[in-house]
């Protein structure tokens, strides 16, 4: 047949449709990173312009480089989890991905209060990649109507369509089996976010040059009421958090890794690495937008037109996020895929839903193959996210509640809590008490993001 190859050595056992245990892992530091940077350096990088314009010339960098310091300690505490040995029994569990992790080592109430966590943040996530890449392509229509009417020019555009675009890509890309066929989405992706931060980092500096002069201050932007400041401050915060939001890929990713070196080694240099490069990237990023635009700088650093020209520039930039966004968009959904799709094939092993469809697979995709499952669930998961971007498209106040709601129990709380247990860590020991005091100081920052963050959705939606 041409359109279709019929496996006949497999004909009357069709697979299922989980069989990440039949792969052998490939990945090295190097594809590691691709996926790391590929789904950390996303839409987050946009708005720390606009954060740092919020909380000033030291409060800026000294609150990314914090965030991206708790978000190392955290990761290098997850990659201990990966193989764990129950003290109970001596059973050896390998843990594909966080809330595996959480369930075998904290138990099952732990697991169910961290599985709505996991459901809503890869959700938000998905919610959030929406909303920027619609902006993004409606930016690029923008940038050419400014070029050639002016800059005054009314060229407004519905993001709507431009989400409804994103997601019927999505509906396709979505079919993809799992995160071990990604590596090239995630290398592309990788070098897309290198590409557009770069584009925002030189842009900011082009600016400042032009203009001979570093825009700011110490205590950012001025407020005629006090409190609206605190608001402002919250969600700034809220939107770091957000962008430096990992946790609940490594695991994932970690299981991706050849041995030798084991697997653990290899996370904990990669997460190192590419906190790194992501803290370094995010300070020239914010940096360089305040310092063009100060107390002006756009909520969005690519797509506010705090910069009009050179408009091909502006368009490259923002054509590299929507590209990079589609990769990101897929490395988080894939990891959301992988945990209820697994669930579902242990609880109805026999369901025809999780079997292919006549054994049929595409002759130029070979390891595509039609699943009913995959096809209806991913499907409807598309649609979904996609509904709730367009009730609620609002950049800079979604990333600062998606990071405030999230930040603590997933990148800190569960991550400790599984390290006293995992190294018997016993109670007013030294490392007990500090790392209740890390624990507690980011709850305490956590809240205060999600107030804040909350006053700013509202006010958006109904005020």
């Amino acid at each position: 047949m041409s359109g279709v190859d019929i496996d006949d050595d497999e004909e009357n056992h069709p697979p299922l449709l989980l069989q990440t245990s039949l792969h052998t892992p490939k990945g090295t530091v190097w594809t590691a990173l691709s996926h790391f940077i590929a789904g950390v350096i996303g839409s987050g990088v946009l708005s720390l312009a606009w954060s740092m314009a919020q909380l000033g010339w030291i409060a800026g960098p000294l609150c990314i480089i914090l965030v991206a310091f708790f978000a190392l300690v955290s990761g290098h505490l997850i990659t201990n989890f990966h193989v764990y040995t129950n003290p109970d029994d001596g059973t050896t569990t390998t843990n594909h991905s966080y809330l595996q992790a959480v369930r075998n080592i904290l138990g099952y109430k732990n697991g169910l209060a961290c599985g709505c966590l996991v459901y809503f943040s890869l959700f938000k996530t998905g919610v959030v990649y929406v909303i920027t890449s619609a902006t993004c392509i409606r930016a690029i229509r923008q940038s050419n109507c400014y070029h050639e009417e002016g800059h005054e020019a009314a060229c407004e555009y519905d993001d709507k369509y431009y989400m409804l675009m994103f997601g019927i890509l999505q509906i396709f890309a979505s079919q993809i089996p799992n995160i071990f066929h990604t590596k090239w989405l995630s290398i592309i992706a990788a070098v897309m976010s290198f590409t557009y931060s770069l584009i925002g980092i030189g842009l900011g500096l082009g600016q400042v040059i032009e203009q001979g002069k570093i825009e700011g201050s110490i205590n950012g932007i001025t407020t005629t009421n006090p409190i609206q400041k605190v608001w402002l401050v919250a969600q700034a915060i809220g939107d770091i958090t957000f962008a430096m939001n990992f946790s609940l890929i490594l695991l994932e990713i970690q299981s991706s890794l050849k041995t030798p070196p084991s697997q653990k080694t290899t996370m904990k240099k990669t997460t190192t690495i590419a906190v790194i490069i992501t803290a370094s990237f995010y300070l020239l990023c914010g940096g360089s937008g305040y310092a063009a635009f100060g107390d002006s700088t756009p909520g969005n650093l690519l797509t506010g037109f705090g910069f009009y020209e050179p408009y091909w520039l502006v368009d490259f930039g923002n054509a590299c996020i929507v590209l990079h966004l589609v990769g990101g968009y897929q490395i988080y959904s894939q990891t959301l895929y992988a945990i209820v799709e697994r669930w579902y094939a242990e609880k109805f092993p026999e369901s025809l839903l999780i079997r292919d469809v006549q054994n049929l697979k595409v002759s130029l995709l070979p390891e595509f193959r039609v699943n009913p499952l995959r096809l209806c669930f991913r499907t409807t998961y598309v649609i979904f996210t996609m509904s709730v971007a367009m009730l609620f498209p609002y950049f800079n106040e979604v990333l600062a509640f998606a990071g405030s709601i999230t930040f603590w129990p997933l990148t800190i709380y569960f991550p400790v809590e599984m390290y006293f247990v995992f190294k018997k860590i016993k109670r007013w020991t030294g490392k007990w008490i500090l790392l209740r005091i890390y624990s507690t100081f980011c709850l305490i920052v956590s809240v205060f993001n999600l107030v804040g963050s909350l006053e700013g959705l509202i006010a958006k939606r109904f005020g």
